[in-house]
């Protein structure tokens, strides 16, 4: 279970409690510049029906959209992250090219540099075995960011992103 309240105002000012997925915010809100949340960790997407550009927030008090790399105060739908236990296992198959083709790679852990630690020229293909896993366009978690549920990822069209660019990969659960 989780919560997350999203706020109008910076400084936590209109609000709008949520406990599980959203489609549509923009009945309850117009904008959104501040979030609280309580517990769990949420997706935030700048278009309705979880499309565009998502950001990942786990628990914690953010003043401001800046805060959650927000490039403005667009939030239309939001997405509870499922727990994890941490007994639960994590995998990831990241491919070279499309279509699960060209060197393959598995991983279970977190990585800061998938290009430093592979040595992958290109990443344009996953599939998400086990766990959900949040993927940043550069190195050390920046940039944009793109939820991976378990399922197929044949090409970046599929986890929502305008080209190929990935930098590291993080596990939910590490940050409950």
């Amino acid at each position: 279970m989780g919560k997350i309240t999203l706020y109008e105002d910076r400084g936590f000012q209109g609000r709008h409690e949520c406990s599980s997925d959203h489609p549509t915010l923009q009945p309850y809100l117009s904008r959104c510049n501040s979030v609280r949340v309580d517990s769990g960790c949420w997706m935030l997407y700048e278009q309705p029906n979880y499309a565009g550009l998502q950001y990942f927030l786990h628990r914690g008090d953010y003043a401001d959209h800046q805060q959650w790399m927000g490039l403005s105060d667009s939030v239309r739908s939001c997405r509870l992250i499922p727990h994890m236990s941490a007994v639960r296992s994590h995998r990831l198959r990241i491919y070279e090219q499309e279509d699960y083709r060209g060197q393959m790679v598995e991983i279970t852990e977190d990585c800061s540099s998938l290009h430093h630690r592979f040595h992958l020229s290109e990443i344009h293909s996953f599939s998400v075995l086990e766990g959900s896993w949040v993927l940043y366009e550069l190195p050390n978690y920046w940039e944009r960011q793109y939820l991976l549920r378990p399922g197929d990822y044949r090409r970046y069209l599929d986890w929502g992103a305008m080209d190929a660019r990935v930098g590291s990969l993080r596990r939910t659960v590490e940050l409950y």
